[in-house]
């Protein structure tokens, strides 16, 4: 999928050349406005930067301008911000104005769209493949937008979707397990059972970093736990790490059928970098699941795993469908704002600093960076988001 990307990386610079340009935009090393608005997704309280990834790009001479109140939701006030040097404005129009780069947590809604410009830099989650209004109104903002979800690592990894996925599958089981319950239009069913009653049934698709942290929740549950991955080599993993408590089963159209078909609980944890989601639960599936069991979506931010999916929001994160409960919060971590927005900043803020260090630059740098870079001037530059939308893929030009 990134063959393209590393391609296009070979030979970036002359012998003694001293400027890279992309597309037309000239870039050099220069010091950095860097904006930090407030989250403004429903019950998003997350933070793009804490005080101390703040603290890290003043020490460099960079600027920041943060948006009143941004870090409140995990307990960070302005004054916290003020001490590690940061700048406090009182409406986002401000932090875009002032800004180079926007570093925030969720895709920008399309008021905050609005209020990007050409030459600047976002950096933040966007998942692009589920969203065309999105694309449309980065493309038009003619601003380089850099996702989190498809920078890449050696080995193939997404680190910066990963301490989410961590989150989100923790996530999925506690949800889950809520949704069994009566009151939640459940079948009224505990997780774990109880000596002489048998534990509930959970189905994990997909046995990456969501999907294995599912498993070892609903584990510690004393679930039944079953895994369906594609990967035979993942499978074996699993069994080494988790040992005969959990089972794997390879995936495929029947298998897939068969144990959902006889599941308490499905957790959908399949992701395709950048792509939208594969839709391995059908409607017709889920008709002949057993009435109150439960659908938890983690891959409802690329589109969802299941064909009965949309999406939700905290304040009203389920909804009843063929009989079966499904929770479908497209910022699952979000609801642990603290835990998540300090775990993200742990892995971002080393290409935070690269990009304030570096600009644009930076991509010409890192073949990893690069490939995170979803828009650029007005164009869709990551292959799997185009694929997905249907659009024209303009890989951006690198020359010296």
């Amino acid at each position: 999928m990134y063959d393209f990307y590393v391609e296009i990386a070979r030979n970036l610079r002359a012998p003694g050349a001293n400027l890279c340009v992309i597309g037309n935009v000239p870039v050099g090393a220069t010091k950095m406005r860097v904006g930090v608005p407030k989250e403004i997704k429903v019950h998003e309280y997350r933070v793009g930067l804490t005080p101390g990834s703040v603290a890290e790009l003043t020490a460099r001479g960079h600027q920041v301008i943060v948006e009143t109140d941004a870090g409140a939701g995990i307990g960070f006030s302005d004054a916290d911000y003020q001490r590690v040097g940061a700048r406090i404005v009182a409406h986002p129009k401000q932090v875009f104005d002032a800004a180079d780069m926007i570093v925030k947590v969720k895709e920008p809604q399309l008021p905050e769209c609005a209020l990007l410009r050409d030459g600047q830099i976002l950096f933040t989650y966007l998942h692009l493949a589920a969203d065309r209004l999105q694309t449309e109104a980065l493309m038009r903002s003619g601003a380089s937008a850099i996702a989190y979800e498809t920078v890449t690592a050696e080995g193939g990894g997404l680190p910066l979707l990963a301490p989410m996925s961590e989150v989100a599958g923790r996530m999925s089981v506690q949800v889950g397990a809520r949704g069994l319950e009566k009151e939640a239009g459940g079948m009224g069913k505990l997780l774990g059972g109880v000596p002489g009653v048998a534990p509930a049934r959970v189905v994990i698709l997909g046995g990456g970093v969501a999907g294995t942290n599912a498993a070892q929740i609903a584990l510690g549950m004393q679930a039944n736990v079953t895994v369906l991955e594609k990967s035979v080599e993942r499978m074996r993993w699993l069994a080494d790490h988790f040992g005969p408590a959990l089972t794997t089963v390879m995936a495929n159209a029947e298998s897939v059928r068969e144990h959902v078909l006889g599941a308490d609980l499905v957790i959908g944890a399949v992701l395709v970098p950048g792509a939208s989601a594969p839709k391995l639960v059908t409607r017709e599936m889920v008709k002949s699941m057993h009435n109150g069991s439960v659908l938890v979506d983690i891959a409802i931010d690329q589109g969802g795993c299941f064909e009965t999916s949309r999406p939700t929001t905290h304040a009203e994160p389920t909804y009843v469908e063929e009989g079966v409960v499904h929770y479908c919060v497209t910022n699952m971590p979000g609801a642990v704002a603290h835990t998540s927005a300090l775990a993200l900043n742990n892995v971002t803020l080393p290409y935070v600093l690269a990009l304030a260090d570096q600009g644009i630059k930076a991509l010409c740098e890192d073949a990893h960076l690069r490939a995170g870079l979803n828009v650029h001037a007005g164009r869709v530059t990551h292959e799997a988001v185009a694929e997905a939308l249907g659009l024209r893929l303009k890989p951006y030009r690198i020359a010296a």
